[in-house]
């Protein structure tokens, strides 16, 4: 896989629809493409096509050791849902560890610097491993939900993984979102219920207030150009 190969199939997909996207591409990649999901609202509408059209893709989610209760009993509903085995992916013990004692259990608050550490060793280390062998993986992003996300392509090189990104709910609105997931039930994460429209560690994910965009409620304490962990760069 090529940045070239990438610029091919983002015009082949571009105009496709969700289901035609994941289908193509698991056709496209089979067994060397992965979905990464947060368990966000996004996810969960992947999620859900993935299974309508029973489609063979690996799904995993990264543990963190920091989320919320809600966002454990959520992977416990998808599993029974959707009768799929979702792939728990951990940070290394001995390098969390290592860092709270040298740097404190709530390092995150006192640097950027900290804060992208802690998400270093807590996302971006197990999501390697998880992509480990991989051609290309999914996501959930939508070009709406940050100023960070606003020159995405549905299918893009990531440089930082070495592989194909796929990002086919990218022209979702907020709006599209939720009505596909009332109007097919599909499971989510009551904290969306509690104005919590982006969801991850429990330390570093607050509610919004109004008149906040939604993404706000995530590192808060940061200026918008940072409240990225680094999964998502170019």
């Amino acid at each position: 896989m090529s940045k070239e190969q990438a610029i091919r199939l983002n015009q082949e997909v571009e105009h496709m629809s969700l289901g035609e996207v994941l289908g193509f591409c698991s056709e496209q990649f089979k067994d060397t493409l992965s979905f990464a999901t947060s368990m966000g609202a996004e996810d969960q509408v992947i999620t859900h096509t993935l299974s309508l059209q029973a489609l063979p893709v690996d799904v995993f989610t990264l543990d963190t050791g920091r989320m919320f209760a809600e966002t454990y009993d959520l992977i416990d509903k998808t599993q029974a849902r959707y009768n799929i085995k979702i792939r728990i992916m951990f940070p290394d013990a001995a390098e969390i560890e290592k860092m709270v004692n040298e740097k404190g259990i709530n390092l995150f608050y006192k640097s950027i610097e900290n804060r992208k550490l802690c998400c270093g060793l807590r996302k971006i280390k197990p999501l390697k491993r998880a992509l480990a062998g991989k051609q290309a993986w999914i996501t959930g992003l939508r070009r709406e939900q940050s100023t960070t996300r606003t020159d995405l392509k549905m299918v893009e090189w990531d440089e930082s993984f070495g592989l194909i990104k796929i990002n086919p709910l990218l022209e979702w609105s907020e709006r599209e979102l939720w009505g596909y997931i009332k109007e097919n039930n599909i499971p989510y994460n009551s904290l969306h219920d509690q104005k919590f429209p982006s969801i991850g560690c429990q330390p570093c994910t607050r509610a919004v207030l109004p008149g906040e965009d939604i993404r706000s409620g995530r590192w808060w304490w940061e200026n918008p150009q940072t409240r990225e962990c680094g999964l998502h760069k170019k």
